[in-house]
């Protein structure tokens, strides 16, 4: 596999890779990814996380991801990722210093398409909170370059494409 340059991800971003595409978020071999308007969190009434809006959520006024907090997050960019690209998800460098931690699920298959990219995010601080706000740059996602068709696309196997808001596992 290859991974795409800037220039790649730009006329792929063009042509609906990623939506909505902003030239600003384009780095030399990734593009930044935001933080969409929508947590699961966990609440004392039951095991189920429940939803959150984050819409209202500014840097200003930020969400304070408690100490040892886990919750799924969204990216507020929408993915169709053709059978012939892969990618995954980095969290960025600055949040990962603040105490950010993202679970290892990050890979995204070839066929993969319509859907936000889920993000499992926990604050690994003992101390302080961690502030979350929507549209922040939560992370980025590298895009590679399939050397041969798969077999099967994950737009015929894949059980998470098509999916606009975040959701919980689907086990």
């Amino acid at each position: 596999m290859t991974i795409l340059c800037d220039w790649q991800i730009q006329n792929a971003g063009h042509d609906g890779l990623v939506v909505p595409f902003n030239p600003d978020q384009l780095n030399p071999a990734s593009y930044d990814v935001l933080l969409g308007g929508m947590l699961l969190i966990e609440s004392a009434e039951g095991p189920e996380l429940v939803p959150y809006p984050l819409q209202d959520h500014t840097e200003a006024e930020p969400y304070l991801l408690r100490p040892g907090q886990f919750v799924l997050a969204q990216t507020l960019e929408t993915f169709n990722l053709p059978d012939t690209i892969a990618a995954e998800f980095r969290l960025k460098s600055s949040r990962a210093w603040s105490g950010l931690d993202q679970a290892l699920a990050e890979w995204c298959d070839p066929g993969w398409h319509g859907s936000v990219l889920m993000l499992e995010l926990r604050n690994n601080r003992q101390l302080h909170a961690v502030p979350l706000w929507f549209g922040m740059r939560i992370g980025q996602m590298v895009f590679h370059w399939m050397e041969e068709l798969p077999l099967k696309s994950y737009r015929l196997t894949g059980r998470y494409s098509e999916h606009s808001t975040i959701m919980p596992s689907l086990g």
